[in-house]
């Protein structure tokens, strides 16, 4: 009998909801497979404990992957952290008039960090970072081309929404023409950033000049149409609201119905370290296991949700694989700057496979390496042998 057919339904949470309706409609509807409606989702949100959200995700979880837990090795290079637009929860940006302590990476030098993996089993380089005004669509392209013809093994991966936005508009260029001359020049996927709070009252007050969240949409979907798979992020923790967080999980979820090409979901804690929103607090442990909990029962049509470690921190990205996580990212490296310039747990963000193997494991689950669409590649030690 495989891992997933053997999944029992955690019927004490049953018991633990006797007395609450829609909580005991929730747990049916999970146990059935059917999709929760959206004000079921925020009445998670607002009434139920975490340990039951945590017991239903869980359930979904190894239903789905059994103690399969993914990651792939992969190196980040953030070309510049200088950037036009100014998002009052970003601690990394440097505006554009204003550079001190701002970089900026020519196109050599980042092939520079590229050949630094020469003869390494990384499968992915990630590329992000500010918008820079003089790093156009033909500077990203001529990257591409030469990170390809040195290295054509390697997936490239790159540009939130908003980068793409900018330089699509600069160009004269329509979307699908701008992603199919990036694709052309080797682009493979995009990453899931850019997407913050959909909701418009949100971002009028977060990040008000860059792409709205129905741009960040056209450009994913168009990228699906043609064929490049893309990720989905929701940025959670500032002063939305869970109703706000519902309807932007729904968007994706029904986006994800009728073209499908989203690969995994990845709820991003908002960090208040040195940025115009230091005023907002952070939300707790308990809420961050909340939102991964629910993420993994809402988005029944996402095969993966992901804990992104370096922002977490090692030990609360750990404690997600109980929440519905079935993906941790991968080994990354230290440049990855975007998050430790917030205030994240993580201010030197690398882990070696055998670093990233043993926290997953020391849970009772099983390291899977994949690559960036997710075929498995290589399955690490045995989760049963690592709780022995």
């Amino acid at each position: 009998m495989s891992e997933e057919l053997s999944v029992v339904f955690p019927d004490i949470v049953l018991e633990q909801v006797a007395h609450d309706a829609v909580l005991t409609t929730v747990a049916q509807k999970v146990k059935e497979g059917k999709r929760i409606t959206a004000e079921e989702g925020i009445y998670l949100f607002e009434h139920a404990e975490l340990n039951f959200v945590g017991a239903l995700a869980n359930y979904v979880n190894l239903k789905r992957h059994g103690k399969k837990v993914y990651f792939n090795k992969n190196f980040h290079i953030e070309p510049t952290n200088v950037c036009i637009f100014t998002c009052d929860f970003c601690s990394y940006s440097r505006t554009y008039k204003n550079r001190d302590n701002g970089w900026e990476l020519g196109i050599e030098g980042m092939l520079d960090m590229v050949k630094k993996y020469d003869g390494q089993p990384v499968t992915e380089v990630h590329i992000v970072g500010g918008v820079h005004p003089k790093m156009n669509l033909e500077f990203f392209c001529e990257l591409l081309e030469k990170i390809h013809a040195h290295r054509p093994d390697l997936h490239l991966k790159g540009f939130t929404a908003v980068e793409l936005d900018y330089m699509f508009r600069k160009a004269k260029l329509t979307t699908r023409e701008g992603l199919e001359r990036m694709n052309k020049a080797g682009l493979q996927s995009l990453p899931g950033g850019g997407a913050e709070i959909f909701a418009q009252e949100i971002r009028d007050k977060i990040c008000p000049d860059k792409v709205d969240g129905d741009g960040w949409m056209e450009i994913h979907e168009t990228a699906h149409q043609i064929g490049m798979p893309t990720n989905a992020t929701m940025l959670y923790g500032h002063i939305e609201n869970y109703a706000h967080r519902i309807d932007h999980m729904e968007r994706l979820r029904n986006s994800q119905d009728a073209i499908g090409g989203f690969n995994c979901f990845i709820p991003l804690k908002f960090r208040n370290g040195d940025n115009d929103m230091s005023h907002v607090p952070e939300v707790s442990l308990v809420e961050d296991l909340k939102m991964y909990a629910i993420a993994r029962i809402f988005l029944d049509n996402f095969a993966n949700v992901k804990a992104y470690w370096p922002m977490l921190g090692r030990e609360s990205a750990q404690l997600t694989l109980d929440y519905g996580v079935n993906d941790l990212d991968g080994t990354i490296d230290d440049t990855t700057k975007i998050y430790s310039m917030a205030g994240s747990e993580e201010q030197n963000p690398a882990m070696t496979t055998e670093e990233l193997c043993t926290l997953i494991t020391s849970v009772g689950k099983t390291p899977v390496e994949r690559d960036s669409v997710y075929n498995e590649l290589e399955v690490y030690g045995s989760a049963e042998a690592a709780v022995q």
